[in-house]
């Protein structure tokens, strides 16, 4: 069985509610690793990640350590970065043992083509604003820039103010509703129009939305703050949208 889960933005809300969130986050990593060949996680696990040569955000070690445990005992973790971990480096991949990617990725998985995105800067060619900050952000220099000249104090109060704030400015764009995956439906159509795909798992919207037209199947996942859910690849090739708890 291969699992999928994105947005968990651990850290965010006040403590009660960060607390709470990872609680829930490393009890489903401790349900689905006990048939697990692989987990996914596409992207935003941690609401804001900054890493410097020798200094990394402190907390989320109950999320650590049990990624840790699981690679130890042979389970596959395969970590997207998101727009709100974008920065994350080589800790995690040494310390926990996961696989990191920084762009989309197509895997062969139970004999079915799967294409993983975080989703967050895909379809944006009408948006110039958003394809700035993506290439801002994403810049090697900027990231260089900002570990030479940020106290870590400062960078991780301007990282949650940041991610606090385009968190709101998400929910206030569209509200949850399913035109949110929209974007994400018409890239995966276009790129399926050439390329041979069976799943298509999104992130980054909020929603949690099942979709199939055709021969064409996306899949975006929920965030835990609000509605968790999760994707599910069985042994058959089969892969559902399952909504925690349910």
């Amino acid at each position: 069985m291969y699992y999928f889960a994105s947005d968990i933005h651990l850290g965010a809300g006040g403590e009660a509610q960060a607390k709470q969130t990872e609680r829930r986050f490393v009890g489903w990593l401790d349900d689905v690793a006990r048939d697990a060949e692989a987990i996914f996680l596409v992207g935003d696990v941690f609401d804001f990640w900054f890493e410097y040569r020798g200094v990394v955000p402190k907390g989320f070690v109950r999320t650590l350590g049990k990624l840790a445990e699981l690679t130890d005992r042979g389970v596959r973790v395969v970590f997207f970065t998101g727009n709100h971990d974008m920065w994350v480096g080589e800790y995690l991949a040494r310390e926990c043992g996961v696989e990191i990617y920084t762009s989309p990725q197509q895997f062969c998985l139970n004999g079915r083509h799967v294409f993983v995105a975080h989703g967050d800067n895909m379809n944006i060619d009408g948006q110039p604003m958003l394809k700035f900050l993506n290439t801002v952000f994403r810049s090697r220099t900027l990231r260089w820039l900002f570990s030479w000249l940020v106290h870590p104090d400062l960078a991780m109060r301007f990282g949650h103010w940041w991610s606090g704030k385009s968190r709101k400015s998400h929910n206030a764009a569209g509200g949850f509703d399913a035109s949110l995956t929209e974007p994400l439906i018409e890239y995966a159509r276009r790129y399926a129009a050439t390329h041979e795909v069976d799943h298509f798992v999104f992130g980054h919207m909020h929603f949690p939305r099942d979709f199939r037209e055709g021969g064409l199947h996306v899949v975006n996942l929920g965030c835990w703050e609000k509605r968790p859910a999760y994707a599910v690849l069985d042994a058959s090739g089969e892969m559902t949208l399952k909504i925690l708890g349910q």
